[in-house]
């Protein structure tokens, strides 16, 4: 199964291309955009009925404006990185990059028709849980391992 944190990243940077965020900011802002996608994806499909929110955006069942994991991607999104910074009008535009993220995801995942890059069930089970290649541990204690890696210099 692709990496989806790398895949998501890519969509975060695809998104950004027509928005002006601060050079100071924008790995802050980028990383934290993509963080906030896979904790919304993460702590959805660890609750009840998650699985099948996950399912209805990534298929287009339900759009990603109105999808409860894109409302919790904001979320995290907003405290965890906007709240602090100072982008003044710059937020409202770089706030409009999670629906449009989490609506790039169908084309990143695939389902019943074959197409995209992760496996629907690979992807679910992985953040379920985990599986060999997270070593058990889950997708979020992958990255939080390499979070933590990376701020120390080791990965």
């Amino acid at each position: 199964m692709a990496n989806i944190s790398d895949l998501i990243l890519k969509q975060v940077t695809a998104a950004a291309g027509n928005v002006e965020i601060p050079s100071a900011v924008k790995d802050q802002v980028l990383g934290g955009l993509a963080d906030s996608v896979l904790g919304s994806l993460t702590q959805t499909a660890t609750k009840a009925g998650g699985i099948d929110q996950i399912t209805q955006l990534v298929t287009g069942k339900v759009s990603a404006a109105s999808s409860p994991v894109t409302a919790l991607a904001g979320s995290l999104f907003s405290k965890n990185v906007l709240g602090g910074l100072n982008l003044g009008s710059s937020a409202n535009a770089i706030s409009a990059l999670v629906p449009a993220v989490m609506g790039n995801l169908s084309n990143i995942i695939k389902d019943q028709d074959g197409d995209g890059d992760i496996d629907l069930n690979d992807l679910l089970i992985t953040l379920k849980g985990g599986n060999k290649s997270t070593g058990g541990a889950g997708l979020l204690g992958s990255v939080a391992s390499g979070l933590v890696g990376s701020l120390f210099g080791k990965k």
